[in-house]
């Protein structure tokens, strides 16, 4: 089973304009954010699909493995199902282009799911660990069967505590967008029409259960943040500073 990992790099981020080229402990992020996944051990290749010329020579830069996809791709998702039209393989694995202390052994442990399961794709969970996590609406949550299989993904604090407040929050699970894909499901997925439960939630994945689909969820103890903001750059550079080169 040939086991490619994609890295959208988009230009034109709407909250932190540029983020991927931007600096970080003397290097691009999505540089770092490569480098993080080449400590994965079960895949055969990593790709960056950057989404315009600067993107792809900086990128260059560092590594050949650069396509040059279009850029009016709506989401990721798409990018890297056109990636996909050109780099034949039976998995791939979508990481996000803003995640520079991404964990590496998660890759390994999502291929290894979605290879032991019948499941179409594969993504990450970790424990919530406060009460403004759990009612964060742009940290997603899920629940999942006795089988680890994503039953729902939301932004509501889900489920529901009817008779008390909620005192321990680490029963409740919050969603990292990393996701393993077989490829023939992704390139029938991005064909679907957009589901209303995805289209009500802004939640791309719920295409796949509305359809009847499964994923399988991989439990992890955290996750680090990724760079959405000008305060999460600045955060990341001291990381850097503290701990020398990831």
């Amino acid at each position: 089973m040939k086991v490619i990992i994609v890295i959208p790099a988009r230009l034109k981020s709407t909250r932190l304009p540029r983020k991927v080229l931007l600096d970080l402990g003397g290097k691009p992020v999505i540089q770092r954010v490569y480098e993080a996944c080449q400590k994965a051990t079960l895949h055969h290749q990593i790709w960056i699909a950057a989404d315009s010329n600067e993107v792809f020579d900086v990128c260059k830069a560092f590594t050949p493995n650069v396509i040059m996809t279009k850029e009016e791709h709506p989401s990721g998702t798409d990018r890297i199902a056109e990636v996909i039209e050109t780099i034949a393989c039976d998995m791939v694995i979508n990481v996000q282009g803003d995640e520079p202390f991404f964990d590496a052994g998660i890759i390994d442990r999502l291929i290894t799911a979605l290879q032991q399961s019948d499941a179409v794709m594969a993504s990450v969970c970790a424990p919530v660990q406060n009460n403004g996590e759990l009612n964060n609406p742009n940290l997603v949550k899920v629940v999942t069967d006795v089988n680890s299989n994503a039953i729902y993904f939301s932004r509501y604090a889900i489920p529901f505590s009817r008779d008390a407040e909620v005192e321990e929050t680490s029963a409740y699970k919050k969603h990292m967008g990393v996701y393993a894909y077989r490829a023939s499901f992704l390139k029938k997925f991005i064909t679907m029409p957009v589901s209303f439960l995805e289209s009500t939630e802004k939640l791309e994945q719920l295409r796949a259960i509305e359809n009847g689909y499964k994923i399988k969820m991989i439990e992890v103890k955290g996750i680090e943040k990724g760079i959405d903001t000008p305060e999460d750059l600045l955060l990341a550079r001291k990381k850097i500073e503290q701990n020398g080169t990831i």
